[in-house]
């Protein structure tokens, strides 16, 4: 298995068990993400599936009504692009240059697992503790992102309708631990609070 799937697998499995764990009525629960709920954010996370299929003229099996088995599709339907080597190694332009459609699945939809994993996980009153290595990699490419791109990434709908990479970004003492400095720097409060049931 190469990395890039491998590594999309394991956060996928990790999203899958924090939708799994949701109770019926927690999905109009509200999320870190403003005006979004537990179920929107799960569905942002099933729309960026789509969005990695498009460039290959592929799109998302119809899913089931349910969050827990829409999610399965979906990435089943990544993953079997993952398992084409043809398919993975197709070049696709996207919003931040050429890439392999492996390397926009790593680039895009991984790190979207990770991060809006933390959402679900605070929606949901869950241990929201990220993977520190990740962290720290997100961490060093984010902060990297030229200036003028980033501004890019905090415009909503500057990479497509209903796409929004990062919100503003959110102060966060330099004292604070690496997880709660990269949330800030996304645009996430880290100090968050779920609503009480």
């Amino acid at each position: 298995m190469n990395a890039i799937a491998d590594r999309y697998r394991r956060h996928a499995d990790s999203f899958e068990r924090t939708v799994a764990a949701a109770r019926p009525d927690q999905w109009n629960d509200p999320s870190p993400c403003a005006k979004w709920t537990a179920r929107d954010v799960v569905d942002h996370v099933i729309m960026m599936h789509g969005a990695m299929l498009t460039p290959l003229d592929r799109t998302l099996t119809p899913p089931p009504a349910d969050a827990l088995g829409a999610f399965r599709a979906a990435r089943a339907d990544v993953t079997a692009l993952l398992d084409d080597p043809e398919a993975a190694a197709t070049e696709c332009r996207t919003p931040t240059g050429t890439m392999t459609a492996a390397q926009h699945v790593d680039q895009v939809l991984t790190d979207d697992l990770i991060l809006h994993g933390w959402d679900l996980a605070m929606a949901l009153g869950r241990d929201a503790t990220m993977d520190q290595a990740e962290v720290e990699r997100l961490w060093a490419a984010n902060t990297a992102v030229p200036a003028e791109t980033m501004a890019q990434f905090r415009t909503p709908g500057a990479f497509g309708p209903g796409i929004e990479v990062f919100g503003p970004e959110v102060p966060v003492d330099a004292s604070a631990s690496l997880q709660d400095r990269l949330l800030g720097f996304i645009g996430r409060d880290p100090r968050w609070t779920r609503r009480s049931p």
